[in-house]
């Protein structure tokens, strides 16, 4: 599967798929809600390279007012100065061909509640440990290992 993520990203001149696969975490979470990385473009003389970055319109301001340190997080990302330019594409809020993604990252599903049996079976694992903090910690490792075994 990496390579076949490699091979589609470095068709779209991302020599790093890190920037794709963790754009959160480089540019943060309120940049990448409203901005994604579409194309690395590299010039003739082949020093730096400009990001394209594809937003909604009404967005697209507050995104060129952060290019510089966008520019410098994906340098920081790239380990050097790949980057010289960020270049802001703006679409309609659906995005066009492969823009249609949605911006926002999907949500966090709800943990699982745990079975009340389990938790009984549990507590009575850690029952006569007298430090409550040793005993709440052997209990939550007995819960999970019992749902790994019901798994």
């Amino acid at each position: 599967m990496q390579s076949r993520i490699r091979t589609a990203s470095e068709a779209r001149g991302f020599a790093v798929t890190r920037l794709l696969t963790h754009w959160a975490e480089i540019v943060g979470e309120d940049t990448a809600r409203i901005a994604q990385p579409v194309k690395v473009g590299y010039g003739r003389d082949g020093l730096g390279a400009t990001l394209t970055l594809l937003t909604t319109g009404a967005q697209a301001p507050m995104l060129s007012m952060q290019a510089e340190t966008i520019r410098e997080r994906v340098n920081a990302c790239y380990g050097y100065r790949a980057i010289s330019k960020v270049r802001i594409t703006q679409t309609a809020p659906t995005g066009f061909a492969e823009g249609q993604a949605a911006f926002a990252p999907a949500p966090t599903p709800e943990p699982p509640r745990p079975d009340p049996q389990l938790k009984a079976q549990a507590a009575k694992t850690a029952d006569g440990v007298a430090d409550t903090e040793l005993r709440l910690a052997l209990e939550a490792l007995a819960a999970n290992v019992l749902s790994k075994r019901r798994n």
